[in-house]
């Protein structure tokens, strides 16, 4: 089996967020990049379908050369090869494009990826994958087992659990519960400075959006304390203050 994982590099969750250029751009000084942990679950299901059935593994990233940590680390937990496609990633629409061009150019069973990266949160590019490819999509599996050409999955729905069964290839982006992450171990980590990293040149690929400025929330108010036995009180800030009742 011919498994293609899908890894972006995203800031590490404690990042404190900042902008650059007139907050157009996000401020990277200092910052901890680190796998997407979706990513990280797809990656490490692909590497226990192919433990068991034989196959490789190779994961694709659209990124700069700043991304090759990450990268190695992909490599450490146990894929067999990379590539990395040298572009900055600028939405879901040309992150997709790019990968899809890539793998167009091979024959993969199975292409999964993180339900979402934590810095986007958008959700997009399995799907977009999925049409660009020709291939069906199958979002935020919970499970999947492949058997005879079959991928046999489990997603989460409103009020309750559906069940997939889908031919291969086809395109699943992981959800939470799909498995633990790997840690990667001294062996892997030596393994992983001699596994082929492959860098390709992106495809031209038209820009469909742009950024035109980030935003922080607001600062978090502060709080007023009403003593449990005094409901009226808090009825009153609530209907005469805050003018939310």
């Amino acid at each position: 089996m011919k498994i293609l994982v899908c890894v972006s590099n995203v800031p590490d969750t404690t990042t404190k967020v900042t902008f650059t250029d007139n907050n157009t751009k996000f401020n990277t000084t200092g910052v901890q990049f680190i796998i997407n942990p979706y990513d990280e679950l797809a990656l490490t299901r692909a590497l226990e379908i192919t433990e068991k059935q034989g196959g490789t593994v190779t994961t694709v990233t659209v990124g700069l050369a700043d991304t090759e940590a990450s990268i190695r680390k992909a490599l450490a937990i146990g894929a067999t090869d990379a590539v990395r496609i040298n572009a900055e990633p600028t939405d879901a629409y040309f992150v997709a494009e790019q990968i899809a061009t890539y793998a167009k150019s091979e024959s993969f069973d199975l292409i999964l990826t993180g339900r979402e990266s934590i810095d986007y949160n958008g959700g997009q590019v399995a799907g977009l994958l999925g049409e660009m490819l020709g291939m069906p999509s199958v979002n935020v599996i919970t499970s999947i087992e492949v058997e005879n050409g079959v991928a046999t999955m489990e997603r989460d729905i409103d009020g309750g659990r559906e069940k997939v069964s889908c031919k291969l290839p086809l395109v699943a982006s992981a959800q939470k519960e799909l498995t633990e992450p790997r840690i990667p171990n001294m062996r892997g980590i030596m393994a992983a400075r001699t596994k082929p990293l492959k860098v390709v040149e992106p495809a031209s690929v038209e820009a469909t959006s742009a950024t035109v400025a980030f935003e922080l929330p607001a600062p978090k108010g502060g709080v007023k304390l009403i003593p449990a036995d005094q409901a009226e009180q808090l009825i009153d800030l609530l209907h005469n203050e805050a003018k939310i009742i």
